[in-house]
């Protein structure tokens, strides 16, 4: 298997392999299953890796340099036992900080979930705090029940701006971390979506599973991935979101969907991308293939869909697009899962400014 992928996208029609990085690199540096990709100002790579060789813990950031060669890892200094996990990150060069989040060990995620691992701590429900400069480790805040794998996070965009939020998937919620007057970090809960009933009677948590701000930093917007609902949320009040639009497309808690005609939705919303002008939000259904099969099974026969939600960026309020509506199940290699989603100018989650 290999690391990455390094596509040319030059001719946008036909973009083609550059290079491919062995997982053999990654080992050298005892790290595999890469997740999360940001370009640093400095021309490097820095990619978080979840897991060590052998898809346990503890995982750790690498960076790749502008030849797309493996050159180390990114942390200087020890890090303490407690930073095991290694999800999402954001860095916020004004206010020399970076933030990560956890999910779990690739050894425990791929074989699908387990309720049983959550008792057993090997979900993540803490956010860590590093010095961004000196790549050093700062402080972790342990989420508690309602931090739950907490997975996306964002700084909002405008590089003066101390704060940003997390979605916690299992904890069905989402924390603000911010910089208070005296400039310590600290983070507070600001969303809570209640579990639904599902299809046997049983509450159904959220799962939030992805989530991005636009680019005037005036809405978020985050998936739920089990209830089946995207949501926007004006925070112009950045401790008091407000919600301002909710689209239905599949989940386990609600029959059909906002689309006016009986179209394929198994799964539910789960990645999503918005555009710079912040009008058109796309909206993809995969996760990863055995929490998939697990949970939505038609995947493996319909395979996924596209979705495209038309968004107020000035007074908040979303609408479905009725006439779009892409299907991956007659793909030549059968049907396929679409998980993120990437404009080819930019986008909403593509850029940090410094």
């Amino acid at each position: 298997s290999c690391l990455s992928g390094i596509i040319d996208t030059a001719d946008a029609r036909k973009p083609s392999l550059y290079k491919t990085i062995d997982s053999a690199e990654l080992k050298k540096f005892n790290l595999s299953a890469p997740h999360t990709v940001h370009c640093l100002g400095s021309g490097e790579i820095m990619i978080s890796c979840l897991g060590n060789a052998k898809g346990e813990l503890p995982g750790g950031f690498i960076l790749l340099n502008e030849n797309f060669d493996v050159t180390g890892r990114w942390n200087r200094g020890e890090v303490p036992s407690n930073v095991q996990f290694y999800y999402d990150f954001w860095y916020k060069p004004r206010h020399n900080i970076m933030v990560s989040s956890e999910w779990a060990a690739p050894n425990v995620f791929e074989k699908g979930f387990n309720p049983n691992d959550v008792a057993l701590n090997k979900y993540g429900h803490s956010l860590h705090f590093w010095d961004w400069s000196k790549r050093e480790y700062l402080k972790t805040v342990d989420l508690g029940k309602d931090g739950l794998i907490p997975l996306e996070l964002r700084f909002c965009h405008n590089p003066p701006t101390p704060y940003g939020y997390v979605v916690c998937a299992l904890g069905s919620s989402v924390f603000r971390f911010y910089q208070d007057s005296s400039s310590e970090w600290q983070v507070e809960k600001v969303i809570q979506v209640e579990s639904l009933t599902g299809n046997d009677g049983q509450p159904v948590p959220a799962i939030i599973s992805d989530m991005l701000i636009s680019l005037n930093d005036k809405f978020i917007y985050f998936c739920n991935w089990f209830h089946g609902d995207v949501r926007q949320y004006d925070i112009s009040d950045p401790a008091k979101p407000k919600l301002t639009g909710q689209i239905w497309l599949g989940g386990l808690t609600k029959t059909g969907s906002d689309y006016n005609d009986n179209r394929s939705l198994h799964g539910g919303p789960q990645m999503i991308q918005l555009s710079i002008d912040g009008k058109r939000l796309y909206v993809t259904n995969s996760l990863y293939s055995s929490w998939d099969d697990q949970f939505y099974p038609g995947i493996r026969q319909d395979g996924s869909y596209l979705a495209k939600i038309d968004c107020d960026s000035e007074n908040g309020g979303m609408k479905l697009d009725q006439t779009f509506y892409m299907s991956f199940k007659n793909e030549p290699h059968g049907p396929a899962r679409a998980h993120e989603v990437r404009y080819p100018g930019g986008d909403c989650t593509s850029d940090i400014w410094i």
